[in-house]
């Protein structure tokens, strides 16, 4: 029977700000990409967001980013690469020192936002990335797009590259996700949304903006927790992936 991992983004309110639905959201994925605090996520959110994740069987993700509070790590960081090996590795440190404490530990890795998209195709960026997950833990998988140079990086490295899809992002035909600076980059329709994430589990493929059809290889598919009708969304997809036999759980 084939299987997939659900992902989505959590963790990512800010003291009197809440973003997000976690606890719902939990009861629909299998992986949980917890903010490290430098692009959403103070102590106890993040603290309490392990806990939750814990208690719903969901395994724990670390999401890192820029050090972007204000653009939510939308923002490409100009810095060096001792500068985001050294960020990557503090917010690393910090996740796990949290995980740890709800009775689990950090399981693999995903950059968010910004820093997700540049390593696409910014080879110092990817390589400050792996350097700091390598150093921190050479079993950890990282969590990449399809054909990113962080991706080929991570495998150069030694490190488990894992592919992963969007199931809320318009796709570009080059296989990359339509900027959200773009109007229709995020997918709100469910029914839509479904079909596409069924399609990409049993065909392995991907309808671009465009109406091309892309070859897509994933072993997991995200949900971003902050989209508005992310619980419902997240329920939609696992239904429908369910209905088609395809059985939803973490990649590890």
């Amino acid at each position: 029977m084939p299987f997939i991992d659900l992902n989505s983004d959590v963790g990512e309110s800010f003291g009197s700000w809440t973003m997000g639905d976690d606890a719902a959201v939990f009861r629909h994925v299998s992986s949980a990409n917890v903010a490290c605090g430098f692009h959403a996520g103070d102590p106890s959110t993040i603290a309490k967001t392990c806990r939750d994740a814990v208690a719903a069987g969901v395994t724990i993700g670390a999401h890192v980013g820029y050090r972007d509070l204000a653009g939510f790590g939308r923002r490409f960081l100009d810095c060096s690469a001792t500068e985001l090996t050294d960020d990557v590795l503090y917010q690393l440190g910090a996740l796990q020192a949290l995980a740890n404490a709800a009775g689990s530990e950090i399981k693999y890795v995903k950059p968010h936002g910004a820093l997700y998209n540049t390593i696409v195709h910014h080879e110092v960026h990817a390589q400050a990335v792996v350097d700091a997950v390598h150093t921190f833990s050479p079993g950890l998988p990282l969590l990449l797009l399809p054909g990113s140079v962080a991706l080929r990086k991570a495998e150069s490295r030694g490190l488990r590259a894992v592919a992963e899809a969007f199931a809320d992002r318009a796709y570009n035909p080059d296989g990359t996700l339509v900027s959200r600076r773009e109007e229709g980059a995020v997918l709100h329709d469910n029914d839509v949304v479904t079909r596409n994430m069924v399609r990409l589990a049993t065909e392995g493929k991907i309808v671009a903006r465009d109406g091309s059809v892309l070859a897509v290889h994933a072993d997991s598919i995200c949900v971003h927790g902050d989209t508005p009708g992310a619980v419902a969304m997240a329920g939609a997809v696992r239904a429908g992936l369910e209905a088609a036999g395809v059985t939803v759980r973490s990649f590890l």
